[in-house]
């Protein structure tokens, strides 16, 4: 072997097994497309899916009623709106948030944190609406249940410690951040599709929480695997950190889709 042939084959990075065996696993188009789709309609993004059947070529699925009643809510959420979802979604099916407690305390109590947002921003904080919105609707209900009660006096601090000029605890500014309108806003949008009979998330959501426990498995057993196992839908660096926060790596995707 010359030295110039020998010095290629020294900096040539070697694949890892597993990259290779991932490498000769071909996935056909058509169940991405199918994947992808199901993700953007169960999510609520009809325009991101009709988008997306043009430019895969593909029969755009029929949508199902509740498709926008979804959405409407998903951005009432995000924006804070929180009576108008409640509205919606009693519009769309009036035994939805009776059947289902748990949902209506956790629209109700963020409707509280709007309120307190919204009162707290005055000069000076009249903190009324928010303590009477609170004995009317959410102190009833945590009456008989210690964890909506946890959450009822977690939530009620805040008018102690707003506005801040400093950095909140873990505890109180969570919920002041976006993922938990977020969060809030995946939880009616799962509550909305099982209602009509429907899964309640895509089947992606599933599929990523699958390879996360294989992940995990074969780490215990104690596989040999790459360092790092992005799961596509981030950038490399993020991807670097993802799993150590504890991120949902499906976060973000549906921007990333829609863009």
């Amino acid at each position: 072997m010359s030295s110039t042939a020998a010095s290629v084959a020294v900096g040539t990075p070697t694949q890892h097994y597993f990259d290779r065996r991932l490498d000769e696993i071909k996935v056909s188009k058509s169940a991405i497309n199918s994947v992808v789709m199901d993700y953007l309609i169960s999510e609520g993004y009809p325009r991101a899916a009709e988008k997306f059947a043009k430019e895969a070529n593909i029969e755009l699925p029929a949508t199902e009623e509740s498709i926008q009643v979804r959405v409407a809510s998903r951005r009432a959420i995000h924006a804070g709106d929180i009576g108008t979802a409640i509205d919606l979604i009693n519009d769309f099916n009036p035994q939805l948030l009776d059947t289902n407690p748990s949902l209506h305390f956790a629209l109700l109590r963020s409707q509280l944190i709007e309120l307190i947002r919204s009162c707290m921003s005055n000069d000076p904080p009249n903190i009324t609406p928010a303590l009477r919105f609170s004995q009317a609707q959410l102190a009833p209900r945590a009456a008989g249940n210690d964890e909506f009660l946890k959450d009822l006096e977690l939530t009620m601090t805040l008018l102690l410690v707003l506005p801040s000029d400093g950095k909140l605890e873990q505890r109180f500014a969570q919920q002041l951040d976006p993922s938990f309108r977020r969060n809030l806003a995946n939880q009616v949008n799962e509550a909305i599709l099982e209602s009509q009979g429907s899964r309640r998330e895509a089947k992606l959501r599933s599929l990523v929480r699958l390879r996360m426990w294989a992940e995990d498995r074969a780490k215990a057993l104690h596989k040999d695997l790459p360092s790092i196992l992005p799961f596509g839908l981030q950038d490399t660096e993020e991807a670097t950190n993802e799993r150590d926060m504890h991120a949902d790596p499906l976060e973000n995707a549906a921007d990333i889709m829609v863009m």
